[in-house]
């Protein structure tokens, strides 16, 4: 199956180097008993993939100041640009539980951020909405983002450590997505 502009392992290289991924892991707490945990969530979450990236689309779009970010530019939603959106982040779930945190996976990272900032936000998709999803918002996106995994995790066997292992990856995650909106030398 072929995701548009879905191009995970061909995306360019990102300044973030191994050595400084491992240490950014180590902070997180993020170790090779969370990168198991992380794929047993990956058997509870990714059957449920879809309907969490519908709730986290229903919160973004009762809330006028996140969906600013998916209009046209006399202000309608861009239906076409958050239909081509949805299935790379049902991806980015399938992502964070199945993949190894490799290269590869460090430099999409990259690319991903760099999709929420002018550098690169409307051209995978070739559309008009505003050039940049503030990284305010993106942060400050955490807590549904956890809730709606957590709550799936939270019965099962083994399900605090899955809940642990998704929050210290969508931690990662945010810290790597947020390199592009920062000067250099302050990352």
């Amino acid at each position: 199956m072929t995701l548009d502009g879905y191009d995970f392992g061909t995306v360019r290289r990102s300044p973030v180097s191994l050595d400084d991924f491992d240490k950014l892991k180590a902070t997180a707490g993020f170790s090779d008993a969370d990168a198991q945990a992380l794929k047993q969530a990956g058997d509870i979450l990714l059957p449920e993939a879809e309907a969490m990236v519908d709730e986290w689309r229903g919160l973004i779009g009762d809330q006028e100041h996140l969906l600013h970010w998916f209009t046209t530019p006399d202000g309608k939603p861009d239906d076409a640009y958050k239909a081509a959106v949805k299935p790379r982040f049902v991806q980015w779930v399938k992502d964070l539980c199945n993949r190894p945190f490799d290269r590869a996976w460090l430099d999409y990272q990259e690319e991903v951020g760099l999709r929420h900032t002018p550098a690169k936000k409307n051209r995978t998709d070739d559309r008009h909405t505003p050039p940049l999803v503030p990284l305010r918002y993106i942060l400050a996106f955490t807590p549904p983002i956890l809730a709606a995994a957590h709550a799936r995790l939270a019965k099962a066997e083994n399900g605090a450590a899955m809940q642990a292992a998704w929050t210290k990856a969508v931690m990662l995650t945010l810290t790597l997505w947020s390199r592009p909106f920062t000067r250099e030398g302050l990352w």
